[in-house]
């Protein structure tokens, strides 16, 4: 016997709907390309959406069609976001990071019918324009004022709105209608395309209200580090309109002494992003003497935070949230809020529990098995490759049957390419990426364990550990470095720092400091370029 409810779709146009209805004093605050902070509430989007949709409308785009962004975290980019998911087109969003190849790559698969790009990246688009779809058409996201000259023959995002209505009457569609296209970083082969439907990207922002509900306070501001064009900067757009949060978006100013001065201004609550750009904020918080006015919370995610920074931002009163998550999952997949029974532990304690990546959203069904697929037990022990599945992570690839094949087992289930465990209470703890774990003398390394532990070191800023070849052993950890302070420790008292977490044999056999790690695409350390720059390296006992 079936239930007597009626059954509406789940569309991301009632989000937006519904914030500008019972939220309508919190604002979308944006430092903009023209170089002033723009603000607008939820119904003064909600009026320029519409006038969006209709000028979409009237371009000729059709349900399906997609629609690519080039963009900063802005207001502009922000209206694309609910303007072509409410009229049935899919928002498909370009990390200008990629490389000039990549981007041509996901443009053409894709097939873009129009893209909408920031006055910074026009020059990024100019250089690869004979590559790209002859019959597609240019939108800068200005006004007439600060058009830059162009040879895109584009089009201006405000001129296009003018004399629209300021309303729309959103159509209908099935829920699974697809609304958002991400592609992975493509740090091997060709990027490959999440293609997010409109019920995944509301039950994705409903399970991150539930479960962050400590990082939105009524009327508190947050501010997306996490960029916009890297997996719906984590689903925030949309769980900030449904919890009523302002947001304060940083644009193309990411740098530690800016995202400051804004966040002391705006008196930002919480902010979210990698552990590359909180690197940045500490050392400007360490330079101030004091943490931006009201910042109370922090959201790490993308790779794992060092212990070090975890523990930094709770001795200065500021609450972290380690979360893990891919772009396959939408992409939150665990959350950091910590149950009671932790919160009354002592702080190192507690640090350890916000060092792990914390307990699966409602949701997200998680598994680890062995190398034949064997499920392994939840012990907090035993290591395995992680699966998950739920509503909110791909059943394939867009238009990659291949990788979709590979991606998933037999069960249905999708492989992260993550080594972890799972405690009996579900905290999850990633041991690696299981190319990037050191296998020495049959024996796995962590390298994300070895890079906590050489990160709490004070003359430390960065760093990343690697394998080398190694005729006896296979492999060798290698630590590759840049430094915080002009005194550098040796590889000896290096040792003797971790001594404590490491056997000898754990321990990297060199240390290499260099200025900068290379990143990738997404803000993350790009081990790969580090392993091709460093290839025909020879480890000290070798030379």
């Amino acid at each position: 016997m079936q239930g007597m409810m009626m059954q509406r779709p789940l569309l991301i146009s009632d989000i937006l709907t519904y914030a500008s209805e019972a939220h309508p004093e919190a604002e979308i605050i944006s430092a903009r390309t023209e170089g002033d902070l723009h603000r607008q509430t939820y119904p003064q989007t909600s009026r320029r959406v519409a006038q969006l949709a209709h000028a979409l409308t009237a371009m000729g785009v059709q349900l399906g069609d997609r629609i690519a962004t080039l963009a900063w975290n802005g207001h502009r980019h922000y209206e694309l976001y609910f303007a072509i998911s409410g009229i049935g087109a899919i928002c498909h969003t370009i990390n200008p990071r990629l490389s000039a190849e990549q981007l041509i790559y996901i443009v053409n698969h894709a097939e873009d019918r129009v893209i909408f790009v920031d006055t910074t990246f026009v020059p990024i688009l100019e250089a690869v324009q004979a590559q790209l779809p002859q019959d597609l058409t240019y939108v800068v996201m200005t006004d007439r004022a600060h058009m830059p000259a162009n040879t895109l023959n584009a089009l201006c995002y405000e001129e296009l709105l003018e004399g629209h209505p300021e309303h729309f009457d959103w159509p209908e569609f099935p829920e699974d209608t697809a609304a958002g296209l991400c592609y992975t970083s493509g740090t091997t082969g060709n990027p490959k395309g999440a293609l997010y439907s409109h019920r995944s990207t509301v039950l994705q922002a409903l399970m991150v209200v539930l479960a962050q509900g400590s990082a939105f306070p009524d009327g508190a501001k947050v501010l997306p580090v996490v960029p916009l064009f890297h997996v719906n900067a984590w689903g925030l757009p949309y769980v900030a309109a449904l919890a009523g949060l302002s947001l304060v978006m940083p644009g193309a100013h990411l740098d530690g002494p800016s995202l400051f001065t804004l966040m002391d201004a705006e008196k930002v609550y919480s902010a979210w992003g990698v552990p590359t750009v909180w690197m940045g904020l500490l050392a400007e918080i360490k330079a101030q003497g004091r943490t931006p006015e009201g910042f109370s919370d922090v959201l790490v995610g993308g790779s794992a935070a060092p212990r070090s920074m975890i523990e930094t931002f709770e001795n200065l009163g500021v609450n972290v949230g380690h979360a893990w998550g891919m772009t396959e999952m939408s992409p939150i997949g665990t959350h950091g809020s910590m149950p009671a029974y932790v919160r009354r532990m002592p702080f190192e304690k507690r640090v350890d529990m916000k060092a792990k990546q914390g307990r699966r959203v409602f949701g997200v069904e998680m598994k680890i098995v062995d190398d034949t697929g064997t499920r392994l037990p939840h012990d907090g022990k035993t290591a395995g490759e992680l699966f998950v599945r739920g509503n909110t992570v791909i059943s394939g690839y867009f238009r990659n049957p291949d990788a979709s094949s590979g991606a998933m087992d037999a069960e249905g289930w999708f492989g992260t390419g993550d080594i972890a465990t799972i405690d009996p209470t579900g905290f999850l703890s990633i041991q690696d990426r299981s190319k990037d774990l050191i296998k020495s003398g049959g024996e796995w390394i962590s390298s994300i364990d070895l890079e906590n532990a050489a990160m709490s070191h004070p003359a430390i800023a960065n760093c990343a550990a690697i394998a080398m070849p190694h005729p006896k052993w296979d492999e060798r950890p290698v630590l590759i470095a840049v430094a915080a302070t002009a005194d550098r420790p040796t590889l000896e008292e290096l040792h003797a720092h971790m001594a404590e977490h490491f056997a000898k044999w754990q321990m990297p056999d060199d240390l290499i400091w260099i200025e900068s790690l290379p990143l990738t695409a997404t803000g993350k350390t790009s081990k790969l370029t580090l392993r091709q720059n460093f290839e025909g390296y020879q480890l000290p006992d070798l030379r």
